[in-house]
């Protein structure tokens, strides 16, 4: 593929993804359906009454802690575990019942779990020669896979004799073999080093635009979450805490739970002082002497005990007070820094003794008047940079 036409196609991909919503069309019908699915291991409930759809061409991310039922859920849509209440379905199909082999769906494990002794052409044949599939088709299959992960001149190698990344791709061409109508990805990136895992991920998306298919990954990992998915259903306990667009559970969680999992925050306890259509004010218990209007319609009513989540990158941080009067501006001194090249990490201790984190983006090489330890700083945020939390 010459240059210019790949980039042509990574744009035609780009767009295809920013008008991918079939969530928001209500005449959309849902490849996969969890319809009130209830899980139990002995007296441990691992899935609790949980309903949700995901929809033809999807990349969807399960994200949670571990224990929090992501993986179980996965292995219920497979067909290594039985829901004791409820119903899966697939294309309209109930799966309830079915045997993993006979359902259209492909699980890429953590471990690849590739067959030592075969070649990687070999490997990514065997599920095609399980199946029965004529030999020229298996062939053309296989070199079809190769050329999609671009893994070509491997084929006649071992998996011992790959690399992490290399051997990955040969789990996701023998899965994707298949062509199922789901691929089931179990943290799948987890053996990987971050900067082959961020590039890795891009290839990921790549792949499944390229290839028009449903991807459900299972991660721990918010950032690799945050990149490759659609949409993110972030759980807990067995439950679903949200679920959306990337990033508007980032900008908008919808709980002190979803705040602090996904990505970096403050979150600081207030109490609501007045509500306006559009806008909030509450006093922070961190500092009583002052007022932060928060824009945002809420819920809360005057008097109700509130969290205020600040993500450090929306923080100011000044050795001068800001100049515009209508930020909101807490005073305090620093207390900590971390250098990470783009950004210097700031902790700053309010003079209550609670902290606060704030990232400032290094954008030159140098500065007149760098921040220090012990400085008294000031630390602001424009209304529309705080979210308030009511649950």
């Amino acid at each position: 593929m010459s240059a210019g036409v790949a980039e042509k196609t990574q744009k035609t991909i780009g767009g295809i993804r920013r008008k991918f919503a079939p969530w928001k069309d209500p005449s959309a019908v849902p490849l996969i359906r969890f319809q009130n699915v209830t899980k139990r291991f002995g007296d441990f409930i691992a899935i609790e009454n949980l309903s949700l759809d995901i929809y033809e061409r999807e990349f969807f991310a399960l994200l949670g802690p571990s224990g929090c039922g992501k993986t179980t859920l996965m292995r219920m849509l497979a067909g290594f575990e039985e829901p004791n209440e409820g119903r899966i379905t697939l294309a309209g199909e109930d799966l309830v019942g079915t045997p993993p082999y006979r359902r259209p769906v492909n699980m890429m494990f953590q471990s690849y779990a590739l067959f030592p002794h075969m070649s990687v052409w070999d490997n990514i044949a065997f599920g095609l020669r399980q199946d029965g599939m004529e030999k020229g088709a298996v062939a053309a299959r296989v070199e079809e896979m190769l050329k999609l992960v671009k893994l070509g001149q491997f084929a006649k190698r071992k998996p011992h004799q790959l690399s992490g990344g290399q051997r990955q791709r040969v789990a996701l061409a023998r899965s994707l073999a298949k062509r199922p109508k789901v691929l089931l990805l179990d943290e799948p990136l987890g053996a990987l080093d971050k900067k082959l895992r961020e590039e890795t991920q891009f290839e990921l998306m790549d792949i499944q635009m390229e290839l028009g298919m449903t991807f459900l990954i299972v991660t721990h990992d918010q950032e690799e979450a945050m990149t490759v998915a659609d949409r993110i259903a972030v759980m807990n306990h067995g439950k679903l805490v949200q679920v959306d667009q990337p990033a508007v559970i980032y900008e908008h969680p919808n709980s002190r739970y979803v705040a602090d999992f996904v990505g970096d925050v403050n979150i600081l306890d207030a109490t609501v002082v007045s509500v306006e259509p559009g806008l909030v004010t509450v006093r922070p218990v961190a500092a009583p002497d002052m007022l932060f209007r928060i824009a945002q319609d809420c819920p809360a009513k005057v008097g109700d005990s509130v969290a205020i989540a600040l993500r450090p990158e929306k923080l100011r941080v000044e050795l001068d007070p800001p100049a515009d009067a209508s930020v909101n501006c807490l005073s305090g001194e620093i207390w900590d820094i971390g250098y990470l090249g783009d950004l210097s990490i700031y902790h700053v201790e309010l003079p209550g003794g609670s902290r606060v984190k704030a990232a400032k983006p290094n954008l030159t090489r140098m500065v007149e008047r760098p921040i220090s330890w012990d400085d008294k700083v000031y630390v602001s945020f424009s209304p529309d940079a705080g979210v308030v939390l009511t649950s």
